[in-house]
């Protein structure tokens, strides 16, 4: 079937169009003779009655029939370096991204179409054939923002300059599926996840529940942990240093039971890591600074910008769209009665006993505690600070602050 303005004259259509107007003929017998449905119908008649003497069927093209050869050129060389990185064993990378193919050219000045991108690219033999998915069917369970908190870390050669492997640690939020937190980190530690329930909670509240894994940051298994703990101690019969400040704080922690049940913050992860990875590579960025200037890019496309697949709507929107109407379980964030400064909330957690002189042992340093008897137990709360490789160390007793002093940690065996 040809197109409708080479099979029909204007004058022959604006005779159907004001027949159908006018009441004389059905909608069905118009759409019939000029074999078309029900939208192209409505779209015609929306046309005929804002101008009937202009109507016309001829066809008017908004962009030109042939890109310029700069712009074949540009999809050509983004095609055939997208294919280098498919085929690098290296990199967590295993199919095209059209999209942000397209994003990049449109970056450089080149508004071409993901249809024309993917035209070439099976030209070009940089096609893959997607597998059929089976329905979307994912939906949202909370019902307010703050409800549940879902905190993730992933590890991988963000880039393949970079020579080191860097950890990805994320929090999002269930009911609006914004990323409320996201850094990159050296080193996968407590310390780095007590730092991002920090920032999340001091910007947005108090969440109602965080959402983890069984990773041992998180949850002490017997099975799993018993070398390091008596036998006699069995799940969760020990707090590691993060629940530790969930505990705190009055944060409710429910652990997942596989890393299936962790979609909703599996599915961002693969999103962004694809894009991340893709751009350091390109870009040939080798420093932490630089993959971090990617990250955020890419966080404000997906908070801000990109509308999500489950919820319909800009996570950001969506969140706040919550917040102003009062659809939040966020509690206003304030400290446990005991402490005045955060220092000593979002902190690694240590008890020590003072000898016969005074003194407790850490990490090979011998500390003297002021004003507490020998032999009684102090509580050590640390604060590392890894930009001037110091740590800083307040020493309590019976609910009160007795002692604090800063340590370098370049001679200390030990990582935060």
């Amino acid at each position: 079937m040809g197109q409708l303005h080479k099979r029909f004259s204007n004058e022959q259509a604006k005779l159907l169009l004001q027949g159908y107007v006018q009441g004389r003929i059905a909608r069905a017998e118009v759409e019939g003779i000029l074999q078309i449905n029900k939208t192209r119908f409505f779209a015609l008649v929306k046309e005929y009655r804002q101008a009937p003497d202009a109507f016309s069927l001829d066809y008017q093209r908004e962009t030109p029939a042939r890109l310029p050869m700069e712009v074949e050129a540009a999809i050509t060389r983004e095609l055939l370096r997208e294919k280098e990185l498919v085929e690098n064993p290296q990199l967590p990378i295993s199919s095209y991204n059209y999209s942000a193919m397209r994003d990049r050219l449109l970056k450089k000045g080149y508004g071409v179409s993901i249809n024309t991108i993917i035209t070439r690219a099976k030209g070009l033999g940089c096609y893959q054939p997607h597998p059929r998915k089976k329905v979307h069917d994912r939906e949202v369970i909370t019902v307010a923002i703050g409800a549940l908190v879902q905190h993730d870390a992933s590890t991988h050669l963000w880039s393949p300059f970079a020579g080191d492997k860097w950890t990805l640690i994320t929090s999002l939020d269930d009911y609006s599926r914004k990323l409320l937190y996201a850094d990159f980190v050296e080193q996968e530690t407590s310390w780095a996840h007590i730092q991002a329930a920090q920032a999340v909670m001091k910007a947005y509240g108090l969440p109602l529940s965080y959402y983890v894994d069984n990773l041992r940051v998180f949850r002490f298994i017997q099975n799993r942990d018993s070398l390091w703990r008596k036998h006699v101690l069995q799940t969760d019969d020990i707090d590691p240093q993060w629940r530790q400040v969930m505990r705190l704080m009055g944060v409710n922690v429910t652990y997942a039971l596989s890393p299936q049940a962790k979609g909703k913050i599996e599915r961002p992860y693969r999103w962004l890591q694809d894009r991340i990875v893709r751009t350091c590579a390109l870009e040939n960025l080798t420093t932490l600074e630089e993959a971090r200037g990617v990250l955020r890019d890419e966080v404000d496309r997906y908070n801000n910008h990109q509308v999500h697949s489950t919820t319909g709507e800009i996570p950001s929107l969506r969140f706040e769209n919550a917040r102003k109407s009062g659809n939040s379980l966020f509690r206003p964030f304030s400290l446990p009665k005991l402490y005045t400064s955060s220092k000593d909330v979002f902190c690694l957690h240590e008890t020590r006993i003072l000898d016969g002189y005074g003194l407790i042992s850490l990490f090979n340093h011998k500390i003297e505690v002021p004003d507490v008897p020998d032999r009684e137990d102090v509580e050590l709360h640390l604060i590392p600070d890894l930009a001037r490789n110091t740590l800083e160390v307040r020493i309590w007793f019976e609910q009160k602050m007795v002692h604090s002093l800063t340590i370098p940690m370049a001679d200390l065996r030990v990582h935060f």
